[in-house]
């Protein structure tokens, strides 16, 4: 009876996916080792020349379906110029992959600042491919009011017309550093695409991101130097898109190597809350020349009504590294904190 009750949660997810729920984008738990999907302006901010981020999400691993998605990307740092260059991939597969989303997209930025503060403008051109396959949808008239699904069963659904949509997708946003506090908001889907599979119009809503962090100094740099020094570091993130919306807050805790954060989300009236612990470690590899691989693990305990008996949670991981290249002159055109010093 329970594994019929996860089916029915998929089944129910999955059928208000094909029309408004799927309009809206995947959040990541990791959103600071997502940088160019949390914001495009933040291209190239980070200490080095060249950075390669990955972060794959798992959500609702006890449901019997597929809910994955991966954020890989690379982008480098011209210092010179205050900004970057950088590109993105990005896949979805929802619902035993019957329905999948690629993206491709290349960033650019360019900061102005001094040295107590830095602002950092981004855009964003990609574009993105979303099928479905119908044969692996399961509808009404395919179960059965006390066995369940029916293997082998044709539905009297009708298609769509067209099982494949392509569009372009573009994205644009800011950031701000000031001492100890940085804040930042980005537009994306700004064109609002259409991604409908029957031919009546399905604009996929533009998604708003705006978050704000603090840096507070546990001890004296002079004494520790910035990768030994101890930080409490509280954020809170917000997200909204169409009449859908979502806020994450919390604190990390900086150590050396060590990042462990405790948050707490809600994604509005009905939708999935959810507690999430992450554990970071900074391994740092190269100090000369600025080598540092990046190990992330986090997971959501689900906190609605969708609860964890039903749900298990949601698991993220993620890697990431970066370094100076041979002979880079470690040059930065601002002094003082920089937006990779927040996470």
């Amino acid at each position: 009876m329970k594994t019929l009750s996860k089916c029915i949660l998929l089944l129910c997810f999955s059928a208000g996916s094909i029309t408004a729920a799927l309009a809206q984008d995947h959040i990541y738990s990791q959103f600071f080792n997502a940088p160019l999907y949390l914001n495009p302006s933040l291209t190239g901010q980070f200490e080095g020349d060249i950075r390669m981020n990955m972060v794959y999400r798992n959500q609702w691993t006890g449901l019997n379906g597929t809910l994955s998605y991966i954020n890989a990307s690379a982008d480098l740092n011209i210092p010179r110029f205050g900004g970057g260059v950088g590109l993105q991939f990005n896949r979805s597969s929802e619902g035993t992959a019957f329905l999948v989303k690629n993206n491709i997209a290349a960033t650019y930025s360019y900061s102005v600042g001094a040295d107590d503060f830095v602002l950092s403008f981004g855009i964003q051109a990609g574009f993105t491919s979303r099928q479905i396959d119908w044969n692996k949808l399961v509808f009404s008239d395919q179960i059965d009011n006390r066995l369940g699904y029916i293997p082998g069963s044709i539905s009297s659904a009708q298609p769509p017309d067209q099982a494949h949509r392509f569009y372009f997708d573009p994205a644009a946003g800011i950031n701000l550093v000031y001492r100890n506090f940085m804040a930042g908001t980005a537009m994306y889907h700004i064109n609002q695409p259409d991604e409908s599979f029957s031919g009546a119009q399905a604009k996929l809503p533009r998604r708003l991101t705006g978050y704000a962090s603090y840096r507070i100094a546990l001890t004296q740099n002079y004494t520790y130097g910035a990768d030994e020094a101890s930080y409490l570091i509280p954020s809170v993130v917000y997200y909204k898109q169409g009449n859908v919306s979502s806020m994450s807050a919390g604190m990390q805790f900086k150590h050396k190597g060590l990042n462990s954060g405790l948050w707490y989300r809600t994604a509005g009236e009905g939708g999935p809350d959810a507690i999430v612990v992450s554990l970071i470690f900074d391994i740092f590899t190269g100090r000369e020349n600025g080598e540092k691989l990046r190990l992330g693990v986090s997971h959501d305990a689900t906190t609605s009504k969708i609860n964890y008996t039903n749900t298990n949670g949601t698991t993220e991981a993620s890697v990431g590294y970066q370094k100076y290249f041979p002979n880079s002159s470690n040059y930065n055109k601002f002094n003082g904190l920089r937006c990779y010093d927040f996470y």
